[in-house]
């Protein structure tokens, strides 16, 4: 009985001890929030920036017009100077209304983004304190000088024209609290102390609360700052909101869209943007990396250029139609033009006729849509649509799809696209590109009699041309250092072939320095055949001592052939100032090219990849000399090939230069070209019809990695002939090519 007793005791005294420690411990913890709240109330900072943050409250240079919204931005110390910076330089200017980002005490900005550190706080997660501080700074300095206040995060992005839109359509003078309603995942569901009738507004993609609803909440923020249930501070403003305020976060399935989160995380917007969720949204989470809020935004801005382009379009139509009533009324005639562009064109109509062939070569083909692209003007009348085919398809559905429900929303219902089952398409020079798709639709009407059917519609569709646009840079802009003066500096790698060099030194010296131009020329030579080797040398001495004023010379290299080693061994003997032009012997340049490579080359901007036009092997076609020599049928543009590229040694350099661990021809291009893409360099890629590749044959050793020997024997491939020539040659020959079983 004595031994229960002393047992009782101590499970009893162990009990009281852990709830004391806990209470003490929680008062501890709460105690410093109290003492932030205190402060931020009094609007006054304990540091030497208390100036600052009374630049960063005045509003006097607002208009009373656009103060509808504050916005306050979550963040952290580390990311100040890369997502808020992002922020501040994208959306965050075209605010209407106010944007302040707030951060722990300790945190400090190199740039001009206005910056409020909380006292008392720091950037430990869950930043509940965080949350529930700056909304009382908010409530604090502004709750009477704007409609809305937001709460959002550092990696989101707001359309903010489209959110002041949507914000003026509801009632502001009510508690109104917005968002993307959530209940809590899988894992946390029924984990969170809702009630059945509480939910809270996701933070991610943003929640927005009316005046009302932040002055109804700020008195019992110490409250719920001491009775937290969870580690998430959106679900413990939710959760204040609903007991204090009496209103749960808007419980509307449009909302999913509208302030959008990806359950798939960033992927989403690192892909194509033209999707309906994107444009429908007004915010988009989560967006981490900076380069690709910028590139959000940059899109957006392409979406406002192309309405605007189409709002011209209407008025050319507009004035056209005018033109049209005062020259029947004869007011008005051509010859008396009141306007310096010609509505002629930009001012038709949308429509399938407007076009009328005077002779049969006019006549526009209809290609057919369907799994396939069936063609008539093609030598393969059935093959895969191309990729950019698909987008052009897709771009054009969406847009359909936007103008059938732009009023879905008045009227209950929506109408989702489900497949093209047919289609035909035609390109017009001169209008546009014009579609007749057959679509299967569905229909879903959420008022009144609810109903979900598939339908079936035809578009008729005119994807009209805008008018041409050209753009002229000269020499003397600071941004566009081009000059014919610079030197261009040609770097060629060498593995035999002393017949091919003298072809490619003949046609060098035909076109540059016969004319003078302002090259250099080195040659990398790699031992293959002494016999060839000392014959490559000495017609390269010929045309130096031809031409003793030019920087010409032969660099050996030792060791296997590496094309990499040879361009990087190449660059090397230039300065970082050089402009470099890599090219193989088995080109042949026409006037002109080194013009364009010039132009299309800047320094720490641009890199100059030409499309070259390759030939095909002449014994598979007709040698006839009235057939143009950029014809299909001698040959095709090289679109995967990269190895020809001009570009600046010091932009080299930064990319990281060529692997010279690639051995043999192949792979140093796309690998170079990789890196220019993942740079901050800018790739201009363009047929370029003065560089053609004279056709040798392709000799695949099987010694080659397995990545280089397929991409040798697809390159092998591809010269032999055009599509037209094999299937000339197979019809000619059945029998041979062609078995029945």
């Amino acid at each position: 009985m004595y031994k229960s007793s002393h047992i009782f005791r101590f499970i009893i005294g162990t009990i009281l001890g852990f709830v004391i420690t806990t209470q003490l411990r929680y008062l501890l913890l709460h105690q410093s929030c109290f003492i932030s709240l205190n402060q931020v109330s009094d609007s006054q900072t304990t540091n030497s920036d208390e100036h600052a943050v009374q630049d960063i409250i005045n509003i006097s240079d607002i208009s009373d017009e656009k103060r509808l919204i504050f916005i306050g931005v979550m963040t952290a110390q580390k990311y100040l100077d890369t997502r808020a910076l992002a922020i501040h330089n994208t959306w965050g200017k075209t605010v209407p209304g106010k944007l302040i980002f707030f951060s722990s005490s300790s945190s400090k900005v190199n740039t001009s983004i206005p910056l409020v550190p909380l006292p008392n706080v720091d950037d430990s997660y869950p930043p509940q304190k965080k949350s529930f501080l700056m909304l009382k700074f908010m409530h604090d300095n502004f709750i009477d000088d704007f409609e809305w206040f937001m709460r959002a995060d550092d990696d989101v992005y707001i359309r903010t024209s489209q959110l002041e839109t949507f914000l003026r359509s509801v009632n502001s003078s009510k508690p109104q609290f917005i968002g993307q309603a959530g209940l809590g995942n899988k894992e946390e569901f029924g984990q969170l102390s809702l009630q059945a009738d509480e939910n809270f507004c996701m933070g991610g993609p943003g929640m927005i609360m009316s005046r009302d609803t932040l002055r109804l909440l700020i008195p019992h923020i110490r409250y719920c700052l001491k009775n937290l249930f969870s580690t998430h501070e959106d679900v413990e403003v939710g959760r204040c909101i609903r007991k204090f305020v009496g209103i749960p976060c808007t419980w509307s399935y449009e909302m999913q869209s509208i302030f959008y989160h990806s359950f798939s995380g960033e992927e989403m917007f690192t892909a194509r943007l033209k999707t309906k969720e994107i444009h429908r949204a007004i915010t988009l989470h989560p967006i981490k990396q900076p380069a690709f809020l910028y590139r959000m935004h940059s899109y957006f801005h392409s979406l406002n250029t192309q309405s605007l382009r189409y709002n011209s379009l209407l008025l050319y139509r507009e004035i056209l139609e005018m033109e049209n009533i005062l020259s029947e009324a004869k007011l008005f005639s051509n010859s008396n033009q009141l306007f310096h562009f010609n509505t002629s064109v930009l001012g038709m109509k949308p429509a399938l006729n407007k076009f009328y062939p005077v002779n049969r070569d006019e006549t526009l083909v209809w290609d057919f849509l369907s799994k396939s692209i069936y063609s008539l003007s093609s030598s393969n009348p059935k093959r895969r649509l191309e990729s950019y085919q698909q987008v052009a398809v897709n771009d054009v559905v969406m847009e359909v799809m936007e103008i059938i429900n732009k009023y879905s929303k008045q009227r209950g219902r929506v109408i989702d696209f489900k497949e093209i089952l047919y289609g035909y398409v035609r390109e017009n020079p001169l209008f546009g590109v014009d579609y007749i798709l057959d679509m299967l639709l569905t229909y879903r009407k959420y008022r009144g009699k609810k109903m979900t059917v598939p339908v079936r519609r035809h578009a008729y569709l005119q994807k009209t041309f805008s008018q041409l646009e050209f753009k002229e840079e000269n020499s003397q802009n600071n941004n566009f250092p081009y000059s014919d003066k610079t030197y261009v500096n040609i770097i060629v790698p060498l593995y035999g072939r002393s017949d091919n060099l003298k072809r490619f030194l003949t046609n060098v010296e035909n076109i540059c320095l016969k004319t003078q131009d302002k090259i250099r020329i080195a040659v990398i030579l790699f031992d293959s055949d002494q016999e060839d080797a000392i014959e490559s040398k000495m017609v390269f001495e010929e045309l130096v001592r031809k031409y003793p004023t030019y920087d010409m010379h032969i660099i050996e290299a030792p060791g296997p052939f590496s094309r990499a080693m040879a361009l990087e061994v190449g660059s090397k003997a230039f300065s970082l100032d050089a402009l470099l032009f890599f090219v193989d012997v088995d080109i042949v340049l026409s006037s002109g090219v080194l013009e364009r490579i010039r132009l299309n080359t800047i320094k720490g901007k641009r890199v100059y990849f030409p499309v070259v036009f390759s030939e095909y092997d002449p014994e598979y076609y007709d040698n006839d000399a009235e057939l143009p020599l950029l014809s299909e049928e001698r040959g095709y543009w090289r679109q995967f090939g990269y190895g020809i590229v001009s570009i600046y040694h010091s932009d080299l350099k930064q990319v990281g230069g060529f692997d010279t661990s690639i051995q043999g021809w192949g792979k140093e291009d796309v690998d170079l070209y990789s890196k220019v893409v993942r740079s901050n360099l800018t790739v201009l890629r363009a047929a370029d019809p003065g560089i053609v590749h004279v056709f040798h044959p392709i000799s695949c050793s099987p010694e080659l990695e397995d990545l280089q020997y397929e991409m040798c024997w697809g390159s092998k491939l591809s010269s032999l002939a055009s599509q037209k020539t094999l299937a000339k040659i197979i019809l000619r020959n059945p029998q041979k090519y062609i078995s029945i079983r």
